[in-house]
């Protein structure tokens, strides 16, 4: 082990007094064996740490680390291997065509990465239970969160299920509370703290409907809400490129899911097919 990870794991160990049991379980992990927990997705440190994911979130906090993500990226610097992951310089007024390019392919690129790394497969397996059983599905996103929910009632709606986007907030208010317990909706904020979209998540929870969040990271009062939650991760990203970065990244969310649900039920599989909808190779 380099001499640089095994004095960051000092200062990790310095820090790691006082805390709960389930956090301490995942710390300790970290102790034993950082490499593993630098390239596993939050959902592999949990099952190998026997607690679940929002404990190890919890606990890359209680060490004061932002998150899971955050905490990856610590380990990667301590290897030296932070090239990779350090987010993009903002983009200057001089900036070349060739540079906002990079920039922007690399949001993307990072976006992604995180998401393999942070999305908990039990609540993508939640999620898609939760859509094949609704009654009616709906999903609602603030600015330019609303493209990605408009994106969800594309595919949803092509692999059968009864599925309404609503852009405006206060048609939203309404239809979240003619909800009802068979009901599920879809909430899409990168933040998780957009005052319209909480609003919202409130009225549907209070209804009783399912909420499934698209999200970047827990802790936050929509996953306090949230039944389901799909954090897409990730290090954080210049202003200019957050809202691009986290899209990309909400958008493969929603394919993951419409992926697992033709997956899972064939019926619904040809009935996307007949649509035209692109789905992965079955073959």
């Amino acid at each position: 082990m380099d001499d640089s990870l095994v004095t960051w794991l000092g200062s990790i160990q310095a820090r790691a007094g006082g805390l709960a049991p389930s956090e301490t379980s995942v710390v300790q992990l970290l102790l034993e064996d950082p490499l593993f927990v630098g390239s596993a997705t939050t959902a592999q440190v949990a099952a190998r740490a026997g607690v679940s994911a929002p404990s190890v979130v919890r606990a890359a906090r209680a060490l004061g680390f932002g998150g899971f993500a955050d905490l990856k990226l610590e380990i990667a610097r301590a290897r030296g291997t932070t090239d990779f992951f350090d987010p993009s310089p903002a983009l200057g007024a001089d900036a070349t065509t060739r540079t906002i390019i990079d920039a922007s392919a690399r949001a993307g690129h990072d976006a992604l990465t995180a998401l393999s790394g942070a999305l908990d497969t039990t609540a993508l397996d939640a999620a898609v239970d939760s859509v094949l059983h609704a009654q009616q599905v709906m999903a609602f996103g603030a600015g330019p969160s609303g493209t990605v929910a408009a994106d969800a009632v594309f595919r949803l709606r092509a692999l059968g299920a009864r599925t309404v986007g609503i852009a405006d907030h206060e048609s939203a208010m309404i239809a979240m509370r003619l909800l009802g317990s068979d009901d599920v909706v879809v909430l899409v904020s990168s933040t998780g703290r957009t005052a319209t979209t909480l609003a919202v998540a409130d009225a549907a929870s209070s209804s009783g409907a399912t909420l499934i969040a698209i999200t970047n990271q827990y802790g936050t009062p929509l996953t306090d809400l949230a039944d389901v939650v799909l954090t897409v991760g990730g290090a954080p990203l210049s202003e200019q490129m957050a809202a691009a970065g986290s899209r990309i990244a909400h958008l493969a969310v929603v394919d993951a899911l419409a992926a697992a649900i033709a997956i899972r039920d064939p019926d619904r599989r040809r009935r996307a097919e007949y649509a035209g909808i692109d789905l992965p190779d079955f073959g």
